[in-house]
């Protein structure tokens, strides 16, 4: 079940030891299809607890990462996408007293992420269930799509149920941006902005999982 997160670029392992934890996955597109992605891992409410869990060798029979090997899997992932064509500006931080990690680039065209995504799984950092093509754009048709995420759920069924407990209370949070304005989407669970140049989709990550809420959306632009 670790590689339904690790979609979004990288993973923090100590994550998987608490409940509360949010994830922000944020594009921020121009009119010429260039722009900035950034992720945001965000464990904080849970920093007291997984201060002590990250004292412990394992718990629940899996081991818990040290800081170490976490800011090591951190600069891995930004190395590989430093060498991605059409990715710059490539910048992370890592807050392990909060539990806070952040990775943003720039793109020449939203499918430099998807071969980002790509680079990562051939080095094994991210799993071989996770999609790598997340988005295409197509500018003459003023189209931006967030193609459809697989179905985790034999996954998730076959957890246990501390496992399982995990996912109870994590969050996920999209938020595009778009210099054009939005004619249209086929998703209305995403929220459109008063001036129709965002859209924000928020769902519990279970939610996400059982495919009881979509990512997938189609948007036209104006």
């Amino acid at each position: 079940m670790k590689n339904f997160l690790k979609i979004f670029l990288l993973f923090l392992p100590l994550l998987f030891l608490t409940s509360c934890f949010d994830i922000l996955d944020k594009v921020n597109i121009k009119a010429d299809g260039t722009g900035e992605y950034t992720i945001i891992l965000n464990a904080s409410k849970s920093k007291t607890r997984l201060a002590s869990i990250s004292k412990m060798e394992t718990i629940n029979g899996k081991k818990v990462p040290k800081k170490a090997e976490i800011e090591k899997k951190i600069n891995e992932a930004a190395t590989i996408f430093k060498g991605t064509p059409g990715i710059s500006n490539v910048k992370t931080s890592v807050d392990l007293e909060n539990y806070i990690i952040k990775l943003s680039c720039n793109f020449k065209k939203i499918e430099n992420i998807n071969a980002g995504l790509e680079k990562l799984k051939t080095q094994k950092i991210l799993g071989k269930m996770v999609p790598t093509q997340v988005y295409s754009q197509n500018l003459e048709k003023k189209t931006l799509t967030r193609n459809k995420v697989n179905t985790f759920k034999e996954d998730y069924d076959k957890m246990t149920k501390a496992d399982k407990e995990v996912f109870n209370d994590a969050k996920y949070t999209s938020i595009m941006q778009f210099e054009n304005t939005v004619k249209s989407q086929t998703n209305n669970t995403y929220v459109l902005s008063p001036n129709k140049k965002a859209l924000k989709l928020e769902a519990d990550i279970l939610d996400l999982i059982l495919q009881k809420k979509q990512i997938q959306n189609t948007i036209l632009f104006q």
